[in-house]
């Protein structure tokens, strides 16, 4: 699952790089606000995308080996999860990217 995620993190880095020179310098982050300037942030904080990845699965890495060390199920639901906010926090990343560059 470790592999995976530094997987993750080092395709979101290199789509980042390959990108860098074409970013603005605002982008649309928010989608969820309605469409206009409430939308667009500064373009360092398309970093929030990779930390809350990490945060998340360190969280449920936390929570399974405080709680559920034992338990096959919890560790498969778990397991699923992560692959799951993995699989979607690299896809909202390069798509942000991609769109904006």
């Amino acid at each position: 699952m470790i592999g995976l995620l530094v997987s993750s993190n080092l395709i979101q880095l290199v789509v980042y790089i390959v990108r860098m020179h074409t970013i603005p310098p605002q982008i649309p982050l928010f989608y969820s606000l309605p469409i206009g300037e409430d939308q667009l942030v500064e373009w360092w904080m398309i970093f929030i995308i990779p930390f809350l990845m990490n945060a998340l699965y360190m969280l449920n890495r936390f929570i399974y080996h405080t709680y559920f060390h034992r338990e096959d199920f919890e560790k498969s639901v778990l397991k699923y999860v992560n692959i799951t906010v993995i699989v979607v926090c690299t896809y909202l990343f390069i798509r942000i990217i991609l769109l904006v560059s």
